[in-house]
């Protein structure tokens, strides 16, 4: 239950850190009018303020805390469970295939939640809303979505239930093997940087391991990222993907290879202080707890 708490603190401080960029990142993935970061950055701002980079941020922030804390939780289940499948005890060191397919499984059970809250993200990203003080020559027409609530159901009513999963096969493709690279570099990563002898890591320890584990984690999930962002942002009235693999084969055919790591370079420079972020606090409660319970 600590690591469920811990996580789900850690994971709604992460995601007020790095929001912004990830609607970047979103709309470079998924739109084509964007030469690069900064051009999007520059039109997002133009266009719709500030507030063009917080779009769907109310559905994230109140189930951030939920999705995060399902992925350490698990994570740290399947790891208890299986050391004492394996080694009779739970208290031995796991060694790195138990780290390894516990991540594994901690991004695999988060997708039946994270699935509708990230497709109705996606969507609300996607769309463009001028500001007030745009002037009015650049009207756009009215917004789809008014609100991630508002988004949800329309979705529902309009490609039904099974809708709010478009996208879920990618986001498992996704989330496995990053969850699994994840947990074992920061293991490693934090291992190898503690001082000798010392239990407890250090607080630069846990931000440089937590920093660098996310990095290599969406070094491995941007591939499958960019195919999930776009089936996600891809509607049900005209869709233009059939499913995973035909709009893989799609994007690669137009826009070539480079199109599976659109958006690397944001999501490691986003991922590295959201990530610091998360396993400080996370490890921060994880010790608070046992302070309080000692």
């Amino acid at each position: 239950m600590t690591d469920f708490i811990a996580g789900a603190v850690g994971g709604a401080f992460g995601i007020m850190v790095g929001y912004p960029l990830d609607t970047v990142k979103v709309r470079i993935q998924t739109q084509k009018n964007y030469k690069g970061m900064w051009h999007c950055i520059y039109t997002t701002y133009k266009m719709e303020k500030m507030s063009g980079f917080f779009r769907g941020l109310s559905m994230s922030m109140s189930t951030v805390s939920v999705c995060s804390s399902i992925s350490f939780g698990t994570y740290k289940s399947c790891l208890h469970n299986l050391c004492k499948l394996r080694y009779g005890s739970a208290e031995v060191k796991p060694s790195n295939l138990d780290i390894f397919l516990s991540g594994y499984a901690a991004g695999g059970v988060r997708v039946l939640v994270t699935s509708p809250i990230d497709l109705a993200k996606i969507r609300l990203q996607t769309q463009m809303q001028l500001h007030p003080v745009v002037p009015s020559s650049c009207l756009l027409s009215e917004p789809k979505y008014h609100s991630s609530v508002h988004c949800l159901r329309t979705v529902v009513q309009e490609e039904g239930f099974l809708g709010l999963y478009r996208g879920c096969s990618a986001l498992i493709f996704r989330d496995g093997p990053s969850f699994a690279t994840y947990f074992l570099s920061y293991a490693i990563l934090r291992e190898w940087l503690a001082p000798a002898g010392q239990s407890k890591p250090e607080t630069l320890c846990v931000l440089l391991s937590g920093g660098f584990a996310g990095m290599l984690a969406w070094t491995v999930a941007t591939p499958m990222d960019v195919i999930k962002s776009r089936l996600q942002a891809d509607g049900a009235s005209r869709p233009k993907y059939r499913g995973v693999i035909h709009c893989l084969k799609t994007s690669v055919r137009q826009e070539g290879v480079k199109v599976l790591f659109k958006g690397l370079g944001l999501n490691c420079l986003r991922a590295f202080p959201v990530n610091m972020v998360v396993f400080l606090t996370y490890e921060f409660i994880l010790t608070l707890t046992k302070q309080l319970s000692i």
